[in-house]
């Protein structure tokens, strides 16, 4: 049974509101013994009578000089009963789970009301993280709508003007706390420039194992004295080996800038090295988190905490070398929330297409997330059925593999925002 935990966070939602009155939002906080459990709630109030919605179930209940009492049945087996009074914008009570003999404190404070236009943060980055975790210290709040313009260092911990910063391993700038996200929320960031700041980067000389048959890696030698490290010409747009052999004298490729790592605190409170990746994003290394992709994530901890690092000047699919062209990057990004929503994976749009991870132990496992995932989406934003989304997604999907030398393989479905244009979306 799945205890359903509750936080009133309650906003003005109209001029003129009393303080004293419960109507409007707000966001429960249920704490089942040590474990926080968060919701959104819609207060009405007609007289002493209060009527509302947690998450998606409506309940009933009375509201009598400060005293809020009301009824919520989240599944035909669990009955809550919930008690407070409201006082100076805050709700502070029990939950008492009938027939169960558990009491669990509940708590509620006002949403916070974005009154401020949006606005632009430039920040500093002073000290680097190398885990994503709700119990790193936020190093900047900010609000719906606001961007932040900020840098990381290169994954080895070098910044842009070459001056080792940290230790290696994916550094991280942030976190950044959303104001008013939640738990079950989508979190959106919106990547405005993505850009180089310097002319230069490392990598790898060799394929990772684990991207390669046995026989190959037994098989293959050793090259001494190659230099796989790269000079980027940032004029013209291309990269090459900074000391070439005679064959690669000539071989240069575009550069497309891209980010390694974005993600928010994991679920349950869990911490995971910066080289890790998830549904909480993390070092998600897919070559198309770059300047003008939109990133949909799912909300975990009150304020999700972002994270950014891990800038790539250029990253085949996969990233079979184990480190790509890393580099440090100037990075933007304006910040959004959805009210609940929150996908199962990582979800992206850019002007071309929709695009859906699947992160899992394995390629076939990931490859079915992926799948899963974007099949989910297109039947949530068109109102499709199973067979017309098996329609279109059978004659238009494309996959790519994004990670594959990492914890866990990452790959992604995506579907041409060309095709979606002859479908109708839902009048919701």
């Amino acid at each position: 049974m799945r205890c359903r935990i509750i936080l009133f966070l309650v906003c003005f939602a109209a001029f003129g509101q009393s303080p004293s009155s419960p109507a409007g939002k707000w966001i429960s906080l249920l704490r089942f013994f040590d474990e926080p459990r968060y919701d959104r709630l819609q207060f009405s109030l007609a007289g002493a009578k209060l009527t509302g919605k947690l998450g998606d179930d409506a309940f009933e209940g009375s509201f009598e000089n400060g005293r809020i009492e009301a009824t919520i049945k989240p599944n035909p087996k669990t009955t809550i009963q919930l008690k407070g009074n409201l006082t100076d914008g805050r709700i502070v009570g029990t939950a008492h789970f009938v027939g169960q003999n558990v009491d669990l404190k509940w708590e509620a404070t006002r949403e916070p009301v974005g009154t401020s236009k949006p606005r632009t943060h430039t920040f500093e980055p002073t000290e680097f993280h190398h885990f994503f975790s709700d119990a790193i210290a936020p190093a900047l709040h900010i609000n719906p709508g606001d961007t932040v313009a900020t840098w990381s260092v290169d994954a080895g911990g070098t910044d842009p003007k070459g001056v080792r910063r940290t230790s290696g391993g994916n550094p991280l700038t942030g976190p950044f706390y959303v104001e008013g996200a939640v738990p079950g929320d989508t979190l959106v960031l919106h990547f405005n420039p993505i850009r180089l700041n310097r002319d230069s980067a490392i990598s790898s000389p060799l394929i990772v194992s684990g991207a390669l048959t046995p026989d190959y890696v037994e098989e293959r030698k050793k090259v001494e004295g190659y230099n796989a490290d790269w000079k980027l010409d940032l004029q013209a747009g291309f990269a090459s080996l900074q000391k070439a052999t005679t064959t690669m004298k000539n071989y240069h490729v575009p550069l497309a800038p891209m980010l390694g790592c974005v993600a928010v605190a994991p679920d349950g409170g869990m911490q995971y090295r910066s080289g890790f990746l998830g549904s909480f994003g993390g070092n998600m290394d897919y070559n198309q988190l770059r300047e003008g992709v939109t990133v949909y994530l799912p909300v975990y901890a009150p304020g999700a905490l972002v994270f950014v690092g891990d800038g790539h000047a250029v990253q085949a699919a996969g990233e079979l070398t184990g480190n790509a062209l890393e580099t440090s990057m100037d990075i933007e990004f304006t910040v959004d929330v959805v009210a609940g929503h929150a996908p199962p994976n990582p979800r992206m749009e850019n002007a071309e297409y929709l695009m859906a991870s699947g992160i899992a132990g394995s390629l076939d496992e990931a490859f079915r997330e992926a799948t899963t995932n974007l099949a989910r989406w297109l039947e949530t934003m068109y109102g499709l059925n199973a067979a017309e989304v098996s329609s279109v997604l059978g004659t238009s999907i494309v996959y790519d593999v994004a990670e594959v030398v990492d914890p866990q393989p990452h790959v992604v479905a995506k579907v041409p925002k060309s095709v979606l244009a002859a479908l109708k979306k839902p009048v919701h």
